[in-house]
């Protein structure tokens, strides 16, 4: 866990599937972002979902309303990372990132379609995707293309371009680096106790 301090709100919609996973990372962003919420769930409640989209997190927010925008990749291919964007959105809602609010789905590729399609209001958002975004470091569980990220991953590289001068988003890669070592730690040590060294074994 690394706690860093951001402008834009993130809501992570985490599929149920994905509470226990070891290997997800969804949990440990909403512990390394601050600004961050989590809703479980596949098929949400309409109310519920609609007050996390747009509803008020905090006094500013009763002030000043959020634009929410759903993070989702897209086909498009671009030279360099970008963010791109709907039509639907306006170019200031990039520019404003401290009245954004990015949804994000954590669930596998298969079950994130799911989730879009029994939850008609994430439809309706406009979404935002990266584009040529940077290699993903996340081996420890497949991917089955080569532009599918880690929500950690996706996270950091959004809110990076979000934030170009946020310095403390390095720490969501510090935090990836430190879970996906511990991953393969767990990993050596259970390949120990499947396969321990024949000890009484002669030697000459």
């Amino acid at each position: 866990m690394q706690p860093v301090a951001h402008s834009v709100q993130v809501l992570i919609l985490l599929h149920p599937q994905e509470l226990h996973q070891a290997k997800g990372t969804g949990w440990l962003a909403h512990l390394c972002l601050a600004r961050s919420r989590v809703l479980v769930g596949e098929a949400f409640d309409p109310p519920l979902l609609a007050d996390a989209l747009t509803g008020a997190w905090d006094a500013a927010d009763a002030t000043t309303a959020r634009r929410t925008a759903l993070l989702y990749p897209e086909d498009a291919q671009g030279a360099a990372p970008t963010l791109l964007a709907t039509p639907t959105i306006a170019p200031h809602w990039l520019a404003t990132p401290g009245r954004l609010r990015l949804v994000v789905l954590d669930a596998t590729w298969r079950k994130s379609r799911k989730m879009l399609h029994a939850n008609p209001a994430l439809q309706r958002l406009p979404r935002l995707a990266l584009s040529a975004p940077h290699a993903s470091r996340y081996a420890i569980r497949k991917a089955h293309a080569p532009h599918q990220r880690s929500t950690l991953e996706a996270l950091h590289q959004a809110l990076a371009l979000l934030e170009p001068a946020n310095l403390q988003l390095a720490g969501l890669g510090r935090a990836m680096d430190a879970f996906i070592a511990r991953q393969h730690q767990l990993r050596e040590a259970h390949c120990a106790l499947q396969h321990p060294p024949d000890t009484d074994k002669e030697t000459t």
